[in-house]
């Protein structure tokens, strides 16, 4: 599987959001490391844990900003958020259980969710948040 890099053309064009979708990146790419490295089990839990605090961060900020600027996808792009957030957990309890192939599984979703969500989704509020001065 290609791996990510950051390009500008992932840009959604708010700097703060930029940052921590770098982020997510990173994890993405510590994950497929260790499972290169045959430790996608051992890498498991701190990424889990990574992304667990990543949605903490980064969805609040999303959706902080859409309340103040009114954004009117604002429900449907949190029902994603909450959708990704119900997902994780459930790679958390798959790993604490042993089931195999949660490494692989956790990869998958996660360059899935960049292609639909932050490449697609995310980009739509590009010009909303400009038009509002939000950089």
């Amino acid at each position: 599987m290609a791996l990510f890099q950051w390009t500008e053309e992932l840009s959604v064009g708010v700097r703060e959001f930029d940052a921590q979708h770098q982020r997510m990146i990173q994890m993405m790419r510590e994950l497929n490391e260790a499972m290169l490295q045959g430790k996608g089990k051992e890498a498991l839990s701190g990424i889990l844990a990574g992304l667990h605090q990543y949605t903490k961060i980064h969805f609040s900020a999303e959706e902080r900003l859409f309340a103040e600027h009114g954004y009117a996808d604002a429900e449907k792009h949190r029902m994603q958020h909450d959708y990704f957030i119900g997902k994780i957990d459930e790679f958390k309890r798959d790993h604490e259980e042993g089931k195999l192939g949660t490494p692989v599984k956790v990869s998958h979703f996660l360059n899935d969710w960049f292609q639909n969500h932050i490449k697609a989704t995310d980009k739509q509020y590009t010009e909303f948040f400009h038009e509002r001065g939000v950089r």
